[in-house]
């Protein structure tokens, strides 16, 4: 520890004060631990640890509007219609810090682990975004228009009201807490842009391991643009990790077919003559496909999605980015988990690929929009004589509350209420 006696005593006087302690202090007094630190204002190892129960808001065990008894696939109650075996997917309206802490350590983790284990996680964090304001939400056949909740406001104010140091704090823990809810053989995505991606990718390197580092997946997209002053930013960032060094990978079901895009059209017009071509490989080999490199254009932009896909959602996803992860880093049946799920676009394209789901958003707005697009999946699915599985909506409710503001669980609400106007 290179520090002077005055230096140690200035240090002492700063904790007895209560004041932050100057960075080159900090780093003298850490500088024979390791060669490098990751350290943020506001920075702690702590995790949460609660276990809050889930509150069930609504079950929807077939499209609304249909009479018929849901698919076969499921053990139902004739008398409620309602999913009494197997698993159900969740859409789970809350914080998802406290969210991913309950599936953790509640009574839900071994309904996962029943499930085979949480085999894939995508998430598409968002940085720098407004509050979510006020929004009309459909539970069941009821629709009303509310404010934002005094929960949401003071998340959304936590995590961006100090800049980059309180996002950091706050992807750090529900980045550990994801970690340890992946299955041993379990993948993560981290979706990201320039103004996070180089902060996030020593995050996932400190959780995760530099050795669980798989891939940083480039996604390039072409849109006009009215930039002059600079290169048009035109690609996003993926960081692929793992949770061990056994992690499953779909090599063959994300091929990419050949075609005159991907080789010269010498090779091409001799491989549709059954020729030789491409390096010495025959016909079968072309039929084959190319596995995807670590740089994807091949994938449209938010801004190029099809209307019938298209939500007007500002950051939602095209369903084929979301199809090729899901494919690549999971099979039929395994459980995926988007926790910032936005508009939805994973948990719909896992229904679509036969995948169990869960799905978490703090704002109202995405949670409506997330619930009416999976009716829409079960609708198409049946109309395809397809199978598809019930969802239900969960929140953490009364005890998110309690936990946010510290309120005793064993008072009225009448007073719980008093304490948080």
């Amino acid at each position: 520890m290179n520090l002077s006696e005055k230096e140690k005593q200035e240090i002492i006087e700063l904790i007895k004060q209560g004041k932050p302690i100057p960075k080159e202090y900090i780093y003298k007094l850490t500088e024979n631990e390791e060669d490098v630190h990751l350290f943020w204002n506001s920075k702690t190892t702590d995790v949460t640890n609660v276990a809050l129960p889930f509150h069930s808001i609504e079950q929807i065990d077939e499209p609304r509007g249909d009479v018929q008894a849901p698919m076969s696939l499921f053990s139902v109650d004739p008398s409620s219609k309602r999913q009494s075996g197997g698993w159900t997917n969740k859409l789970v309206w809350g914080d998802n810090k406290l969210v991913l802490s309950s599936l953790l350590n509640g009574p839900m983790r071994e309904e996962i682990e029943k499930a085979g284990g949480l085999k894939l996680i995508y998430i598409d964090p968002p940085f720098a975004v407004g509050a979510d304001f006020g929004y009309d939400i459909s539970v069941g056949d009821d629709s009303v228009t509310k404010r934002q909740s005094v929960i949401e406001e003071i998340a959304y104010r936590d995590t961006w009201g100090k800049g980059l140091s309180s996002y950091l704090t706050m992807m750090y823990e529900r980045l550990r807490l994801m970690r340890d809810l992946l299955s041993d053989d379990g993948s993560i995505y981290v979706h990201c842009d320039w103004r996070v991606n180089s902060a996030l990718r020593l995050v996932l390197d400190e959780i995760f391991g530099s050795d669980q580092h798989i891939n940083e997946i480039i996604w390039c997209y072409k849109s006009p643009s009215p930039v002059k002053s600079h290169f048009p930013k035109k690609h996003d960032i993926i960081y692929l990790y793992s949770r061990t060094s056994n992690y499953l990978f779909n090599n063959e079901i994300i091929l990419i077919p050949y075609d005159e895009a991907t080789i010269t059209r010498r090779q091409y017009a001799e491989t549709k003559k059954g020729g030789i071509g491409f390096k010495g490989k025959d016909l079968d080999e072309y039929n084959k496909g190319r596995l995807p490199c670590d740089w994807w254009d091949d994938i449209p932009s938010g801004g190029q999605i099809s209307r019938d896909e298209l939500l007007g959602y500002a950051t939602q996803k095209p369903e084929r980015l979301l199809e090729r992860i899901i494919k690549a880093s999971s099979n039929e049946g395994d459980l995926v988990a988007d926790f910032f799920c936005g508009s939805g676009t994973t948990p719909a394209v896992a229904e679509k690929l036969g995948r169990k789901w869960i799905a978490c958003d703090l704002g109202r707005f995405a949670v409506h929009t997330t619930r009416k697009r999976l009716i829409g999946v079960q609708r198409e699915l049946k109309k395809e004589d397809k199978p598809y599985r019930s969802f239900e909506i969960l929140n953490l409710g009364k005890y998110e509350r309690q936990h946010f503001f510290n309120i005793p669980p064993d008072l009225p609400e009448e007073e719980q209420d008093k304490l948080v106007e």
